[in-house]
């Protein structure tokens, strides 16, 4: 081959010229010239599944993804990775995010690419895939599958998976019969696409394209509607651009872009994921994102999205809205608007771009009389969560948010399945549900089990939320009373493991406590009791118990932060 590429990424036979010869005779297939590898050539990162059904739509995209790339003078070069799913994968896809974001990483600085389209869409590939990005500092572009459409049910606007928990709740409390319910659940994600609710896989969109990652409206443009096949070829143009200008992810995911991401995060009222997936992704720059950080600009940031699951929309309507643009343009005065973006331009380029109808008000607010004040996350802190702890007070009954009652404890997932349904389970609607060993090392993963299900004896009662504290995660289409990603974990010692049925716990969203009223003398007692959990003892999935860290760390494993971030550490688990 005569490429001036040959001499980068070349396999190792010990012999460079030997690597040229046949690299130069196994591509002959594609059909180029050896000389058409001296032009910008572009991976495509494609996640295509069957089993991820949120992905299996991919295939368009990645086409229109190369035409753009051969229309601005480049090569397009597809090849998989790692594609998560939710639904499918077990025990969840947070146990694999890590696994994902080192596949895409090692395939990035493995293969002879001048730059890379990533596309993303379920929760957990978006942000896999902006922390291999960020580490492997390659010219980088996002695009996402998109939203499915809405959902229908005589006459009901329905969204998943809000709706999926909502109309599952119903039926575990008798309001609902079998017959009705697979009525629901064939409505519930009617087209290709991920959720279409403001859940994570919306939110991390929202948030990469604040970021600057992705081409303005991408985080909103529906699945099936074309105007994402136009914006698919336009990422392809513009990869190949951000290759010739030199553009790496480390020169647009700034500190203060992630600063940008977050006040997009509180607007719209995001997923709490996003904010483990946030703080590990600008780990892998080395930049720091503590939870207070969270905390100060949810207090300065308002909600003005109007959008489900704390709202009322869905992204349907969000795109027609105008979607991130219109939410960054509101929030113009709180953001960082000089930053770069993938456009080649600042921030403050796209949010000048902007015209937005006053018809869809109702959808995005204005700044100055926005839904909420504050913004869509608040943290928690206390002796329970001496580290930290997240809610989304909007997602949540107001009259929970200040709250003092008796622990109901739960040792695991499986104590939980085995013991929620008990017609004698003794709980009552003011106690507080507490889920244990469920964190990251303790799961392990740290599943979706924060919205522990109401006991069906008290919804046959009425109640439909109570306060429910874990150190678990939360789907972002999940909604109630939860307290989640406490840190330290249980099965890093955390106090949350100590608990006990009995003990009271008090809750003050306003002032950010969350207190377990046992005397610090008690928990020492009980702290010396505290035996850790059996880890695994092989595999994958014991170097994730080894290595990953805490939930206000971003849960990614500690070999992987740069080594001017090592500050972070993970927190020493206790031996049996």
């Amino acid at each position: 081959m005569t490429s001036q590429k040959d001499s980068k990424k070349l396999t190792s036979y010990g012999d460079s010229g030997f690597s040229k010869f046949i690299r130069q005779a196994f591509n002959r297939h594609l059909g180029f010239e050896p000389e058409d590898y001296d032009k910008p050539v572009i991976g495509i990162c494609n996640t295509k599944s069957e089993i991820n059904r949120c992905h299996t739509h991919v295939g368009p995209i990645v086409d229109a993804v190369k035409k753009g790339v051969l229309m601005a003078g480049g090569i397009p070069l597809e090849f998989p990775t790692i594609s998560l799913g939710e639904i499918n994968t077990s025990p969840t896809t947070m146990l694999y995010r890590n696994l994902a974001a080192m596949d895409t990483e090692e395939m990035i600085r493995a293969q002879p690419i001048d730059g890379v389209v990533l596309i993303g869409g379920c929760d957990k590939v978006t942000p896999s895939q902006l922390m291999g990005a960020a580490s492997a500092d390659i010219p980088s572009i996002l695009i996402t599958g998109g939203p499915m459409n809405n959902g229908e049910y005589q006459g009901r606007t329905l969204g998943a998976c809000s709706d999926c928990r909502f109309f599952w709740q119903e039926y575990r409390g008798g309001q609902i019969d079998e017959k009705s319910l697979g009525e629901i659940n064939a409505s519930l994600a009617p087209t290709a696409g991920h959720c279409m609710v403001m859940g994570s896989a919306s939110t991390m969109a929202v948030c990469a394209e604040a970021l600057g990652m992705m081409l303005p409206e991408g985080a909103a443009i529906p699945a099936t509607d074309n105007r994402r096949m136009k914006h698919a070829v336009d990422t392809g143009k513009k990869i190949v651009e951000l290759v010739e200008k030199e553009i790496t992810p480390s020169k647009i995911m700034t500190e203060k872009a992630f600063e940008n991401a977050i006040r997009a995060l509180m607007a719209v009222g995001g997923s709490t994921n996003a904010v483990i997936h946030l703080i590990a992704i600008a780990g892998r720059l080395g930049i720091k994102l503590p939870l207070g950080r969270f905390d100060e600009l949810s207090r300065t940031t308002p909600l003005i999205a109007n959008l489900r699951p704390a709202g009322e929309y869905q992204m349907e309507d969000f795109f027609k809205a105008g979607g991130t643009p219109a939410v960054l343009k509101e929030v113009k005065s709180s953001l960082h608007i000089d930053e770069l973006t993938v456009t080649g331009n600042t921030l403050r380029e796209t949010i000048d771009a902007v015209e937005f109808s006053e018809v869809y008000r109702p959808i995005i607010s204005s700044f100055d009389q926005p839904l909420h004040k504050e913004g869509g996350i608040a943290v928690l802190k206390g002796n329970l969560a001496p580290n930290g702890a997240v809610i989304k007070p909007k997602a949540a009954s107001p009259e929970l948010l200040k709250h003092r009652g008796r622990a109901v404890v739960f040792s695991s997932t499986v104590d939980l399945e085995k013991r929620i349904d008990d017609p004698d389970l003794d709980i009552q609607p003011d106690d507080i549900m507490v889920l244990q060993n469920t964190g990251p090392v303790g799961a392990p993963g740290m599943p979706e089990a924060g919205m522990l299900p109401i006991p069906p004896k008290l919804l046959k009662q009425g109640v439909r939320d109570m306060v429910r504290i874990s150190d678990a995660r939360m789907s972002g289409t999940a909604f109630g009373t939860v307290i989640l990603h406490v840190a330290p974990e249980a099965a890093a010692g955390g106090a949350i493991g100590l608990v006990k049925t009995g003990d009271i716990i008090e809750l003050d969203v306003e002032s950010r406590k969350l207190e377990l009223l046992v005397s610090d003398e008690e928990l020492d007692r009980r702290r010396d009791e505290w035996v850790a959990p059996v880890l695994a003892e092989r595999g994958y999935t014991k170097l994730f118990q080894q290595h990953v860290l805490q939930a206000d760390e971003g849960c990614d494993f500690d070999f992987l932060l740069p080594v001017k971030n090592k500050s972070q550490k993970k927190v020493p688990l206790k031996s049996n």
